[in-house]
């Protein structure tokens, strides 16, 4: 059973993910800011246009510390779905077509803060994932969400009362 786990006291969460529609071409990226009980902070939902699953979880992660710096945060816990995400961030390749990003994920990382970068299951990260989806259906560019709609509610009441979601595992 899995269920989102806020940060320690103290520090911010920010969860991330990205979304691609095959069929259409497209890609989007969404996160949140919250407190360490799961109190909104602010959101962000992202029209990339195009790209791979990897541009937008990454872009995703970009996105949500901008956002996490700009908003004053200071001691930050990412919590991303993406595995590769989390290797390419913490490993710092040179040669992968994502450079640039990965660089500017380093870059932001590496400011005046605490930061650290979690691999969290797709079932704890729900409203990220409701976050991009959304990011489909905007224009493109950036949506810095100040006051949740009820939906965002919804998925947040969600997460802070710890509702589980089974994992199946292969063993």
């Amino acid at each position: 059973m899995v269920n989102w786990q806020g940060p320690p006291e103290g520090w911010v969460c920010l969860n991330t993910d990205g979304a691609v529609n095959l069929s259409e071409g497209t890609a989007a990226a969404g996160g949140i800011l919250r407190r360490h009980d799961g109190r909104f902070i602010r959101a962000f939902a992202a029209n990339l246009g195009g790209g791979s699953i990897t541009h937008a979880e990454l872009t995703g992660i970009v996105h949500g510390l901008r956002l996490a710096w700009d908003s004053g945060a200071r001691k930050i816990e990412i919590q991303t779905d993406s595995v590769t995400a989390v290797h390419l961030i913490q490993s710092g390749v040179d040669m992968h077509p994502h450079h640039a990003l990965i660089a500017e994920a380093r870059r932001l990382i590496e400011l005046d803060w605490e930061v650290k970068v979690k691999h969290v299951f797709r079932e704890s990260n729900f409203t990220a994932d409701y976050l991009a989806s959304l990011g489909q259906s905007l224009q493109i560019g950036v949506q810095v969400i100040d006051n949740p709609s009820p939906t965002l509610n919804y998925w947040m009441f969600f997460d802070v009362m710890g509702v589980q979601t089974p994992r199946l595992v292969n063993v």
